[in-house]
């Protein structure tokens, strides 16, 4: 009986080094692929939180050193988050946080090009779309209103929409072009959720070029 189960054992013990010298070697490197892509893999994502924590924090010195009026830290904290992490959501917000910074102290070319940067960089379609209607806001001040109106002609999400018409609709009546002006007025009108208070501004800008709406006069 004992032979019996040398023999069986001896059996087995053959298949076994017979499959694993027809096999071992594609297993191995299988394996080593197989391990190697899950190395990536985490290290690809500790690479991106450790980018989206230094975005951060750069982030948070633009915020305070625009509450601190700080507008040499704020170009300085900017431009740094530009260049390491372009591609970051934090680079996008830092990027209008500090347009808005420099609009308030009535710089407009500052304003532009980080708003335009934003417009043309940010990765998500909701920043871009918000950068383009503020950038919007600045060429007006500039009185450059065929570049204004190009900037609208842009794609923009679908939620953007009585917002583009509304701010199209001021820069057509800026150029004195009241047809098309009220059109797009009416656009963005109609847009307009009616409950949104904003819906009653556009309202009044017609009645400001003589057209009733709906609703009636606005307030």
């Amino acid at each position: 009986m004992a032979n019996t189960f040398d023999l069986q054992e001896q059996e087995q013990l053959a298949q076994i080094k017979h499959f694993w010298n027809t096999w071992g070697t594609p297993i191995t490197w299988l394996l080593i692929v197989v391990m190697g892509g899950f190395a990536a893999w985490n290290g690809y994502n500790f690479w991106q939180q450790r980018q989206a924590q230094q975005a951060t924090a750069l982030l948070e010195a633009v915020q305070t050193a625009a509450q601190a009026g700080d507008k040499q830290r704020v170009e300085q904290a900017w431009a740094d988050i530009r260049k390491d992490y372009a591609g970051t959501y934090q680079a996008a917000q830092a990027g209008l946080l500090a347009a808005k910074t420099w609009v308030d102290g009535n710089q407009w070319g500052e304003a532009k090009a980080a708003l335009t940067w934003v417009a043309g960089q940010a990765s998500e379609p909701g920043l871009q779309a918000l950068a383009r209607l503020r950038l919007v806001t600045v060429l007006v001040q500039e009185k450059a209103y065929d570049e204004a109106l190009a900037a609208l002609a842009a794609s923009f999400p679908a939620e953007f929409s009585a917002a583009v018409a509304d701010r199209k609709g001021d820069v057509l009546s800026l150029q004195g072009k009241r047809d098309l002006a009220v059109a797009e007025y009416q656009r963005a009108y109609q847009a307009f959720a009616a409950q949104e208070g904003y819906r009653n501004l556009v309202a009044a800008k017609l009645n400001a070029l003589g057209v009733a709406t709906p609703t009636g006069a606005a307030q």
